[in-house]
């Protein structure tokens, strides 16, 4: 078995005190009665949740919308590792029990996105400035598996799609989603978004970032971060 995922599963056992953050909004809608209670508890110990119980990588890093750079959120994701080159996450606003659904990624390797339509390409973003910036986190595991972990995300592609914007206090997931991109410089994230994911998990980003210097830095795809070129794309409503 890969060492890496060893240490990740143990560390997962002895992560239950890490930091909290809760859901940006309190949804509406009645209290769960006895009788959905009981059902829950009944489904909870006889369905199968398989797909779910395979969501062992916990990422905690931040998006914005293609063409809105103010549009910016922390997102927390949960992926599945389907094989070494595909990887699949579901995006929380939060990581407490009562955390909102916020959308999706999937990663792919640099092999992968290369092989991708040149349209396709541009609506994946690179993780290389989020990995070296220590902006993208693995909250709960020792510093020497964290960077073990970004060694291999650092080559990688997102296609990130958000559904519901509680960053923007919706209580429900309004509208339609959007195509979101990762951050590829310095000064483009918000400081008091950082500071605040920094401050809740009590860790400081300058210091991922020096522990991360010397991560070897990935040449990007022609294609990827096509916003950087003004070729900004995004989903949109229309009436057939």
């Amino acid at each position: 078995m890969n060492k890496l995922f060893v240490i990740i599963a143990f560390a997962t056992l002895i992560s239950c005190g890490q930091k909290r953050e809760p859901s940006n909004v309190s949804s509406p809608g009645s209290e769960k009665t006895g009788k959905t209670k009981v059902l829950e508890t009944g489904a909870a110990v006889l369905q199968d949740k398989t797909p779910v119980n395979q969501l062992e990588i916990y990422l905690d890093g931040f998006h914005f919308a293609n063409g809105n750079m103010n549009m910016q959120t922390e997102a927390h994701h949960y992926c599945t590792k389907l094989n070494e080159d595909l990887t699949q996450c579901v995006m929380y606003d939060g990581n407490t029990k009562d955390a909102k659904i916020m959308g999706i990624e999937y990663i792919i390797s640099e092999r992968l996105f290369k092989k991708l339509p040149e349209d396709e390409k541009k609506l994946w973003h690179s993780h290389v400035y989020e990995v070296k910036s220590g902006t993208l986190i693995a909250p709960g595991l020792p510093d020497a598996a964290e960077k073990e972990l970004m060694e291999e995300i650092v080559s990688t592609y997102g296609k990130t799609i958000h559904t519901w914007h509680t960053n923007m206090n919706h209580e429900l997931p309004l509208g339609i989603p959007v195509l979101m991109m990762g951050f590829t410089k310095d000064g483009q994230l918000a400081d008091s978004i950082l500071k605040r994911r920094d401050s809740i998990f009590e860790m400081s980003t300058a210091e991922k970032r020096e522990q991360r210097k010397n991560i070897p830095e990935p040449k990007i795809q022609p294609g990827a971060d096509a916003w950087e070129k003004n070729e900004v794309f995004q989903l949109e409503l229309k009436r057939k």
